[in-house]
């Protein structure tokens, strides 16, 4: 196919990124820099020292959740590769069920769980968890308290982002010759050097991926911090929407933070990429 027929087909798309990418950023970047009245100013990025609180809980639930998703994603990503073909469309069949429910519809589902009187109080209750832990310790808990609370966070993050870590480390590994693996076994290699010299760096592409695609989005969040955290656990993502539909109406200064959180990101993701280069860079040599 020629050069200027692909051009064609692909205008649709440059056009969508013009105007759904492209020109939102650069809306960010003129509202970040302006006051209300239209001047430049640096007061919006000022004032974000008012909210690094905001930035360091974001920041670290987000680190939390990633690493989370990795701990349960790697292991699952492995076995699967291990098993056979049928056996792995079934599991990714049931690993994408839960993604083709609305997002909001399954974080409401986590809130009738982790609810005070939701399906996991009441189980416990039944099973006299209550009885058993008031008579020993000689409190008088009813409930445990699990929802509006920075573990339900995190929890709506892994379970809403798990399949993105799980997705790009499988995808790399079941790729992976089964040879370098049978030669490092007939080298003399035990399975945990065979695993920390052979698998681990060649999978470090997806892990890095599967980083990108959990970390991004869980910084950012601000439906699941809403409904699980209850407006309790105020992240990034909130606060920025606070900046643009809430009472405290500020776009100047939810753009300065909008921009603020990109290039920490950005910055996070060439440092993740960069040390991804050179595990590359040390596994070939």
């Amino acid at each position: 196919m020629k050069k200027s027929n692909l051009s064609f087909f692909a205008a649709p798309y440059v056009v969508w990124m013009a105007l759904f990418v492209v020109l939102p950023i650069l809306m960010i970047l003129v509202y970040a820099f302006r006051d209300a009245g239209g001047g430049f100013t640096l007061d919006n990025f000022a004032r974000i020292g008012e909210y690094l609180p905001v930035f360091a809980r974001s920041f670290l639930l987000a680190l939390i959740a990633t690493l989370i998703c990795l701990l349960i994603g790697y292991p699952i990503s492995c076995f699967l590769a291990r098993e056979g073909a049928q056996f792995q469309r079934v599991a990714m069949m049931l690993i994408m069920l839960p993604m083709w429910m609305n997002f909001l519809l399954r974080t409401y589902a986590w809130m009738s769980i982790l609810e005070n009187t939701g399906l996991l109080n009441r189980l416990f209750s039944a099973m006299g968890v209550f009885k058993v832990i008031n008579a020993v310790f000689g409190t008088q808990i009813e409930y445990f308290k699990m929802i509006n609370t920075s573990g339900a966070v995190v929890l709506g993050m892994v379970y809403n982002f798990l399949p993105f870590m799980i997705l790009p480390i499988y995808s790399v590994i079941v790729k992976l010759d089964p040879k370098l693996v049978e030669a490092a076994y007939d080298l003399g290699a035990d399975s945990a050097i065979v695993f920390r010299r052979v698998t681990l760096p060649l999978s470090l592409p997806g892990v890095l991926s599967g980083i990108t695609m959990v970390f991004v989005p869980a910084v950012s969040t601000f439906a699941i911090s809403q409904l699980l955290g209850g407006g309790k656990q105020l992240l990034l993502g909130n606060l920025i929407e606070m900046q643009f539909k809430g009472s405290a109406y500020n776009p100047q200064l939810g753009s300065a933070m909008a921009l603020v959180m990109m290039v920490v990101v950005v910055i996070c993701m060439a440092v993740m990429n960069r040390f991804g280069e050179g595990e590359e860079q040390a596994v070939m040599l």
